[in-house]
């Protein structure tokens, strides 16, 4: 009798043993984190797996918009979300968020002051900065050898069929309205209606919309020019030094992505000490420096390579910052800017 129940305990620890050994059956403790794709340098999260036990189910998404319908599908469930600004916003105005504990986050006092408590979370108590950068022009030079200081240059016809859109309502509608003198956060449908034609004028002169893939093409040098985010700006001049990034006078976007807590979190004691994490000045300056979009994390600025410091589209000026705006949020008024950005990707010159 012995011998048989000591039988079934054997098979019963190696049962438990080779389940626990099938992907995705781990006693360890897991954190879901929601974000854009290829935003964080694998060893940053390895170094955290094995630091603290917890493995990290990174999920990818290609817009806020995708990350908002992500986070409002039934039984979702993720620990940390690094939605952009005005996405924070809006997350907050519906509740959605859950309030962080910064005392479980001591290295909160990296983050300059000046990228804390900003309109998208005016009390401070939802987000954490992750990265910020702007929006501009990525041009190169041997292709266009004139001053790249405004908008304008994108609808210039000279560079038919050489201009690269990138495929985002916000800011390509946003640059537009910037073009002609507007607010980017705009809810007079007369000036959006404004836009859209300077967008469907500029059509027949634009090789493509797209997002990531347009990294290669400008690298590549098959475009002359590409609306596009710093840090894409940063990777692709380091690719090729023929390329160069401006801001143009008339303004444009200032953007934050941000750590944030969902209400539905499962795991937020893991998600505070992943946020922590990525406070600390070392894990901060290799992960910045891949990604290529800039750190409010003032301590890893001392210690950034100079490379990047001496980059404009990494490193703005205050002059550049100061005309530029961050992205609210537009309620139910955004689907005006939906109508509009469809009517102007279904327009066939």
């Amino acid at each position: 009798m012995k011998r048989q129940l000591i039988a079934v305990l054997i098979v019963l620890i190696l049962a438990v043993g080779a389940a626990s050994a099938l992907p995705g059956c781990s006693s360890r403790p897991t954190l879901k984190l929601l974000n854009w794709g290829d935003y964080i340098e694998q060893s940053v999260i390895d170094r955290f797996e094995d630091e603290y036990g917890i493995d990290v189910n990174y999920i990818p998404v290609t817009s806020n918009e995708e990350m908002y319908v992500s986070l409002t599908t039934e039984g979702a469930d993720y620990d940390l979300v690094i939605p952009s600004d005005y996405l924070v916003e809006r997350l907050i105005k519906e509740g959605m968020l859950r309030k962080i504990n910064f005392s479980n986050i001591p290295n909160i006092k990296n983050i300059d002051q000046k990228f804390l408590n900003k309109e998208y979370d005016p009390t401070g108590e939802y987000s954490v900065p992750y990265t910020w950068g702007t929006v501009g022009i990525l041009y190169n030079k041997t292709m266009v050898t004139e001053p790249v200081t405004s908008w304008n240059i994108m609808w210039d016809e000279k560079y038919a069929g050489e201009i690269y859109m990138y495929n985002s309502m916000r800011d390509s509608i946003g640059a537009t309205l910037k073009k002609l003198g507007y607010s980017l956060n705009t809810r007079d449908e007369s000036q959006i209606r404004e836009a859209v034609e300077e967008l469907k004028r500029q059509k027949p002169l634009v090789k493509s919309y797209g997002t990531d893939e347009l990294r290669d093409s400008m690298i590549g040098g098959s475009g002359a020019m590409w609306l596009t985010y710093s840090g894409d700006a940063v990777y692709c001049m380091q690719q090729n030094e023929d390329l160069a990034f401006s801001v143009p006078e008339e303004g444009s976007n200032l953007f934050f992505d941000c750590m944030v807590i969902p209400k539905s979190a499962k795991n937020p004691e893991a998600a505070e000490k992943f946020i922590n994490y990525l406070l600390q000045p070392d894990v901060a300056k290799i992960n910045t420096e891949y990604i290529g979009y800039s750190t409010p994390n003032a301590e890893a600025m001392k210690i950034i390579d100079p490379e990047y410091l001496a980059n404009n589209a990494f490193n703005p000026g205050d002059e550049v910052i100061a005309r530029c705006e961050v992205f609210g949020d537009l309620g139910e008024f955004t689907q005006v800017y939906s109508d509009a950005w469809q009517e102007v990707k279904l327009y066939n010159p």
